[in-house]
């Protein structure tokens, strides 16, 4: 499966646009990523190594399940893919988006 942020396939010509596909992860640290991830904001700020964890394998599952979502419409790739991000406030959950558009290539 090509999955590309551009909105065509170098080389290649789109035959059909098949729809919008998307994946979407709820992600909720543990209680112990969470204890780690505070921690390590207080001794060192920044980059959080643990929150980053969390948050990174909640993209990779977003993407997989576009990609399966495209799958299931028979497409041959996805263009203008992206990730939204969005936190509910205050209950440490924050939901992963992954979408673009399904495609048809010749």
């Amino acid at each position: 499966m090509i999955v590309t942020t551009s909105n065509e396939v170098d080389g290649r010509t789109i035959a059909a646009y098949l729809g919008i596909v998307r994946g979407i992860v709820v992600q909720v640290p543990t209680r112990r990523q969470r204890i780690r991830g505070r921690a390590d904001t207080l001794l060192d700020g920044g980059n959080n190594r643990y929150f980053l964890e969390v948050l990174e394998a909640a993209r990779e599952d977003a993407y997989e399940g576009m990609v399966k979502h495209a799958l299931t419409l028979m497409a041959d790739a996805v263009i203008a893919a992206r990730y939204q991000t969005t936190p509910f406030a205050g209950v440490g959950v924050t939901e992963v988006l992954a979408y673009g558009t399904a495609v048809c290539l010749v």
